[in-house]
């Protein structure tokens, strides 16, 4: 039997689409989740919705406890952008950094389907759900959502 292997999905939407992009983090809210330890979780917490953020000022990253959990990483560990990146897998970073740069300077969100390498071992599949948030329309951060899969 062979490891899933998602057929990857890569798309780009108006901010106007936010809210039917978005609904997928209702899947199971990071908020209840991150109230319990990855052991009382179990494999749920690799399975549900994590919300995340970048401040585009300085690259800094604000993780629910879930991000942690798919990343393979210690929950609430201060993580810089470049650590995360560099968890991706060559192909998976390179598509990834392609739409997060078209996203930021079209005011657009994406979704794709990226490879990591979890921190603790192990690759695993990964739907990032991102969109740019602006003032005075000009972005300031990226949001959104992290999915395991």
């Amino acid at each position: 039997m062979t490891a899933f292997q998602p057929i990857p999905l890569s798309n780009t939407w108006p901010l106007w689409e936010r809210g039917k992009h978005f609904e997928l983090g209702h899947v199971l809210n990071s908020v209840v989740t991150d109230l319990l330890q990855p052991s009382q979780i179990g494999t749920l917490g690799l399975h549900h919705a994590a919300c995340w953020e970048c401040d585009l000022s300085d690259d800094s990253l604000i993780w629910s406890g879930g991000v942690y959990d798919i990343f393979g990483l210690p929950r609430w560990a201060k993580v810089r952008r470049e650590e995360a990146v560099a968890l991706y897998c060559e192909d998976s970073r390179a598509i990834m950094e392609r739409l997060r740069a078209y996203a930021i300077k079209h005011r657009r969100g994406f979704t794709v389907d990226v490879e990591i390498q979890a921190a603790i071992g192990g690759r695993r599949w990964m739907r990032l759900i991102a969109a740019p948030e602006c003032v005075d329309d000009r972005p300031v951060r990226l949001h959104g959502l992290k999915l395991a899969l």
